[in-house]
């Protein structure tokens, strides 16, 4: 150091401040990562049990008893819903464009479980808007 010139030791302790602050913003982006996937996982999660159970219901409702079909149907109703709403959810918190497409088809396929539960000739009802 003694060679190095009357700088070096400021120099020194600035590059070792830039150092730390490059450490620091490393830290706190990969921190922010894993916030944004901890934010997706619940909602990603719901949307694809929400399907799972949606499915076993309209496949179990064709076979059931018929005093208790509505029920099912009504199940997979509500689930939809609930997936529609976890959906909206992962929306804000911009997934990729592959994790967006594959609840996209989730929500398909819950739209034409809803359409068998509601019957091939039945039309929405007048207050709800064709959002597809």
């Amino acid at each position: 150091l003694a060679s190095a010139g009357p700088d070096a030791p400021r120099e020194a302790a600035e590059a070792l401040k830039n150092a730390s602050a490059l450490v620091q913003a490393r830290r706190d982006a990969t921190a922010a990562a894993a916030a944004e996937a901890r934010a997706l996982a619940a909602p990603v999660a719901l949307v694809e049990r929400c399907r799972a159970h949606a499915q076993l219901l309209d496949e179990f409702s064709p076979i059931c008893n018929p005093n208790i079909v509505s029920d099912a149907k009504v199940g997979v109703h509500l689930l939809a819903g609930a997936a529609r709403a976890a959906f909206q959810t992962v929306l804000v918190n911009s997934p990729p464009d592959d994790l967006k497409a594959r609840l996209e088809a989730d929500i398909a396929a819950l739209d034409a479980m809803e359409t068998r539960a509601l019957g091939a000739a039945a039309a929405p009802p007048p207050f709800a808007p064709d959002v597809r």
